[in-house]
């Protein structure tokens, strides 16, 4: 099995740790952070959330960036950079992509072409990105959050990684997901949107028309429905979402992938 292959591989430099409750997350890091080091002198740069202005922390709030993976002083600090998930070429690139992809300032190389990577640009690529190199493993996760962790070159003069990224990116994908995973599970203890939460086929459709900007009218001539039964099917889709209004709607049945392949 792969999952085996990984924690062989992964025993060689350390000890493999599951996050499993808030104290794993800390010997987890750590472990990480041995991996990547010892199997590719890389530094492991890890975000539960890009979105996020909260860096990730172990259970006693000490951030990891810092107090595990060696991110110190004043140009390396990139969680406190508040304009970096919207400017870096590296997040950019996770809303694009869901598998792993290795970048420099020359471009960003997928397992796989992707003409939307293609279009980012990665002009004054070390001033955005914080690095002069790395191997990024987007993480998708429920409700639409993305988390992300990226293995950077440690050396200035280190800008190929095009070989350590075919030779270690399956396993550098299955340990960050792991690590990512488990620490959203221990550390996200609110949930946004009611469990079990089963929206009917009218409801799907007049929200899919509703997310491309269609008016209950124009909804209505679509479906060949009147605007009152289409209201009548966006309200109770808002009931069962626990939405406040017609827009909050909408965004909580794209998080929880009702939408998009109905249209």
């Amino acid at each position: 099995m792969a999952t085996q292959s990984h924690l062989r591989h992964f025993s060689e430099f350390g000890d493999y740790v599951e996050i499993q409750c808030v104290a794993d997350i800390r010997p987890a890091a750590e472990a990480l952070d041995k991996f990547a080091t010892s199997l590719a002198r890389l530094r492991t740069a890890a975000c539960a959330n890009i979105a996020s202005k909260q860096p990730m922390v172990d259970a006693h709030g000490a951030i990891l960036a810092s107090e595990v993976f060696g991110w110190v002083g004043t140009h390396a600090l990139w969680w406190q950079n508040p304009r970096l998930a919207l400017t870096s070429p590296l997040t950019a690139a996770c809303r694009y992509e869901c598998e792993p992809f290795w970048c420099n300032a020359k471009g960003i190389y997928p397992r796989h072409p992707n003409v939307l990577l293609d279009q980012l640009n990665t002009a004054d690529f070390l001033k955005r990105a914080m690095t002069h190199a790395a191997i990024v493993v987007p993480v998708h996760l429920p409700f639409g959050q993305i988390g992300a962790v990226s293995f950077n070159a440690t050396e200035p003069d280190r800008t190929d990684l095009s070989q350590e990224f075919d030779d270690y990116a399956d396993i550098l994908e299955f340990h960050a997901r792991k690590f990512i995973c488990g620490y959203v599970k221990v550390m996200n203890k609110l949930r946004c949107i009611a469990p079990d939460v089963r929206l009917s086929k009218r409801e799907v459709e007049c929200l899919g028309w509703a997310a491309l900007g269609k008016t209950d009218q124009e909804i209505a001539i679509i479906m060949s429905r009147s605007c009152a039964t289409v209201r009548f099917h966006i309200h109770n889709a808002a009931i069962k979402l626990d939405a406040v209004n017609r827009s909050q709607t909408v965004f909580k049945a794209s998080q929880l992938g009702y939408l998009g392949s109905i249209i």
